[in-house]
């Protein structure tokens, strides 16, 4: 009998619920929700957003898939290929959610209709974009009422992305800790004075904190009409558009391939020599670790590879974000990950959401000029990032062994008093041999840095 498994996630809206049958995602419409879904259907607003990529596509099946007493409809989404949280975003990867969010909004109330919840929790990247994926969010206008999901929207967008505006701290520090939005007290005392002279900011951070510190929320219901509510939107939608960052600020590595790598000649000759080790690996995922801006991903990519380029350097993924986006490219997934530190499982028992490692397992690894400092800099034993790369892969890992030598390794250990040892050749290969197997091994021409392409064993 096949297994039918309630996703975790989908627990708080009673209207249905998603789950799982062989791997394959479905979502199931309750009787509770029945009206709002034929009228979402009937009244064009499903197909408009459909075909302007907007929202995810589905099929309604004939025949439920479960015996639930509550049944009305299943779907049959389109599935897609990973999962990312906001927590993992660029600045501009959250600004465009949030303007996806508005622009449904708007095209929903055309139709009377209205989003009930406005969380970056209903969005996901895919083919290069941003897209609305829960059905379920839309329901009737109730024109007598503000707009209920205001406040999320506020807390989970627009608070984060004004807080890395004014106070250039990176929103997925944010975001990984106030998982259900930052609360309007929390930005309104973090935010500087010289914030309040933004006429959109005091509307609805300070004002809005005002009201609620009085205990008085119902101060901001009045007659909303039709026109109201889009105003409301509109004004959003102006604000959102406006908050950016100062892409011309320095970061850890945003300068890498002008001034931090060894020299252009080093990175001509690593990259004919990874071109030959990746040539066979097509038609796969692969998770590029240590991407900075991207540059090796690309290569990746030309494989008709889907590529996920990871960095903890926010502002070179939301460079690269920026730039795959100019070139309407979906083939590369930008995130912010700190593969020392990934996103850990969160939410009700941890099972809500599922930890980075659990979610990127790909067919290949690349490991470019990163070891070293997993090993020097974050002081983890050459065998636990053994074990960690066998854990990322399923096939093949593409790994550049950097020496102790190395200037840039020695950069890293000139202000410490020990370190792990032994770090060098012969003991990176006794570790990851537990795991793979050498298939290719090449000295980087005028360097000491040796690439490998290796697959993974099978036990």
């Amino acid at each position: 009998m096949t297994e039918i498994l309630r996703h975790p996630a989908s627990f708080k809206d009673p209207s249905g619920h998603v789950f799982t049958v062989d791997g394959i995602y479905y979502r199931q419409i309750n009787q509770s929700y029945a009206k709002e879904y034929d009228y979402l259907i009937n009244s064009g607003l499903y197909q408009s957003l459909v075909e302007k990529k907007l929202l995810l596509g589905h099929k309604e099946l004939n025949n439920p898939v479960n015996d639930s007493t509550d049944y009305y409809k299943t779907l049959l989404p389109e599935q897609l290929p990973f999962i990312s949280y906001p927590y993992e975003w660029s600045f501009d990867q959250l600004k465009d959610a949030a303007l996806l969010t508005l622009r449904v909004a708007r095209i929903a109330l055309k139709k009377d209709m209205m989003l009930k919840d406005a969380t970056p929790f209903n969005i996901q990247f895919y083919n290069g974009s941003p897209v609305f994926i829960d059905t379920l969010s839309f329901e009737k206008c109730d024109f007598g009422k503000p707009w209920i999901a205001y406040r999320q929207f506020c807390e989970t967008f627009l608070f984060p992305l004004l807080l890395e505006h004014y106070l250039k701290i990176d929103v997925q520090k944010w975001l990984s800790v106030y998982l259900e939005g930052i609360p309007v007290k929390t930005t309104a005392a973090l935010l500087p004075i010289r914030s309040r002279l933004n006429l959109g900011v005091w509307l609805n951070v300070y004002l809005q904190n005002n009201i609620q510190s009085n205990g008085s929320p119902g101060s901001l219901k009045s007659n909303y009409h039709k026109d109201k509510m889009l105003r409301l939107l509109e004004h959003l939608t102006s604000i959102i558009k406006k908050i950016n960052i100062n892409t011309a600020l320095r970061s850890t590595w945003n300068n890498y391939y002008d001034e931090t790598i060894l020299s252009q000649d080093y990175l001509k000759a690593k990259e004919k020599i990874f071109r030959v080790m990746i040539s066979d690996i097509r038609d796969c995922r692969v998770l590029d670790l240590g991407c900075n801006d991207g540059y090796f991903s690309k290569v990746i990519a030309e494989g008709n590879n889907r590529v996920i380029s990871a960095d903890f350097d926010s502002q070179c993924i939301n460079r690269f974000y920026n730039q795959l986006k100019t070139e309407k490219r979906g083939d590369i997934l930008p995130l912010c990950i700190d593969i020392s530190n990934p996103p850990p499982a969160t939410g009700f028992r941890n099972t809500e959401r599922q930890s980075f490692i659990e979610r990127i397992p790909s067919d290949a690894v690349a490991v470019l000029a990163l070891i070293h400092h997993l090993v020097l800099s974050k002081n983890i034993l050459l065998a636990d990032v053994a074990r960690l790369f066998s854990e990322l892969t399923k096939k093949w890992l593409i790994i550049e062994f950097v020496p102790l030598q190395d200037e840039k390794a020695q950069q890293l250990v000139a202000n410490k008093s020990s370190f792990h040892e032994p770090y060098d050749i012969p003991s990176f290969k006794e570790f990851f041999l537990a795991y793979f197997e050498i298939e290719k091994e090449v000295t980087i021409p005028g360097t000491e840095r040796v690439l490998f392409k290796m697959r993974k064993r099978s036990f």
